[in-house]
């Protein structure tokens, strides 16, 4: 049997013609002889009525602030909704279809509620299914504990459940279907020249990720490469190939190990903090910043100075934290983090040069660096982020 599995994001499903397409999409997998196990959103994002947001809005805004478990359930409706409705859609079109909670499809998770983690998998009712003819639709986002709890397993989770399906099904690729044609070189919002990228490293896809592209979620990521299942990016609404994530792309990419550079990623809100030694303080200031929560991001450290960065969300905690304590520091704010993320630059000398004299040249003023066996990182001002993306991308022919 060859079973693949299809998730398919809230965009997917929002619309009577999106969800049509989504239909096509399931009935052309079985006519090339492939068993779909389908994974569904919640219909359509905020503001659309079963949005997941638009379930946490009505709710706080009409009774309060829900408890953990309160949250668990209602969000759970969301896919139940999508899954039920594309089922139906299924048996209509004339494709035996049944929809699946994430429970009776079998992810068995622990009992921390809003953010649940797997502890097994036990998808004999899917299998069931499929040896009887039926495509399984799988409400996403969700699973059950060992008493029988609705959880739900964090922002991003219909991807993760495809992926653990995947797994537990071995099934020969994941297919994870949005709005976009797949991943790009750089966000085409900021870069307009920015490309598809046929395929993609488990590792890279990570780092693109950490470093700010909104690409898929991390955990996805992860049990599809610890099974060694190719993950496929795709459209639902057009017929490009997409971009298959993998652990050795060179068979999927020709030209691949001619790239040192994969792609360029950003974040913005970066706000870089100077920390002057203070000799009375009883306690590093890294060690009060990580029992205060405040996470950093770029770091360097001198005899008597620490320079890194932080979301500007934390900003004032941090700030409040630092005159407690008596240090000293200066900041600037309105910064962004620019990486260039390659794993075929490990070893490869020159590639932090290159970056540099690119962006001096380009009268783009960096500010600190950061790098890692696959990453090298830029800090900016924000309102160079564009450009600075532009000329990184020329630079290493993107």
């Amino acid at each position: 049997m060859h079973i693949i599995v299809q998730k398919f994001g809230g965009t997917s499903v929002a619309t009577p013609e999106s969800r049509n397409k989504v239909v096509e999409k399931i009935k052309a997998a079985k006519l090339e002889g492939e068993e779909p196990v389908v994974v569904v959103s919640a219909i359509g994002r905020k503001g659309s009525p079963y949005a997941t947001d638009t379930l946490i809005d009505f709710v706080t805004e009409t009774a309060g602030e829900m408890s953990d478990h309160a949250y668990d359930l209602l969000l759970s409706c969301g896919e139940i909704i999508s899954a039920v409705t594309m089922a139906t859609l299924l048996n209509e079109a004339g494709i035996k279809a049944r929809a699946f909670t994430g429970g009776q499809a079998g992810i068995i998770t622990d009992s921390y509620h809003k953010k649940a983690d797997l502890l097994c998998t036990k998808p004999d009712q899917l299998l069931a299914a499929l040896e009887a003819g039926v495509t399984p639709v799988v409400a996403g986002f969700q699973g059950v504990t060992m008493d029988g709890e609705m959880t739900t397993i964090g922002r991003g989770g219909s991807d993760t459940s495809a992926s653990i399906l995947g797994m537990a099904l071995k099934a020969e690729r994941i297919e994870i279907y949005t709005d976009v044609d797949g991943i790009m070189t750089a966000d085409p919002n900021v870069c307009d020249k920015a490309k598809i990228i046929p395929a993609i490293s488990y590792n890279e896809v990570f780092q693109m990720a950490d470093s700010g592209a909104k690409v898929i979620h991390p955990r996805a990521v992860e049990y599809a490469k610890r099974a060694n299942i190719p993950l496929l990016i795709k459209n639902t609404f057009s017929d490009e190939v997409g971009t298959y994530i993998v652990q050795n792309i060179i068979p999927y990419q020709s030209e691949a190990n001619h790239k040192v550079i994969t792609s360029v990623a950003h974040r913005n809100g970066r706000v870089q903090f100077t920390i002057h030694e203070n000799i009375l303080a009883e306690e590093d200031i890294l060690s009060r910043m990580a029992t205060a929560d405040i996470s950093i991001d770029l770091i360097n450290i001198f005899p008597n100075y620490k320079v890194f960065t932080i979301d500007c969300s934390e900003q004032n905690k941090l700030e409040n934290l630092l005159m407690q304590q008596g240090y000293k520091y200066d900041l600037l704010e309105d910064c962004a983090k620019v990486t260039a993320i390659g794993e075929r630059m490990t070893g490869v000398p020159g590639v932090m040069s290159r970056i540099i004299k690119a962006l001096t040249k380009a009268q783009i003023e960096v500010l600190q660096t950061a790098d890692s066996l696959t990453t090298i990182s830029c800090l900016i001002r924000e309102s160079m982020v564009s450009k600075a993306i532009d000329v990184l991308h020329d630079e290493f022919n993107l």
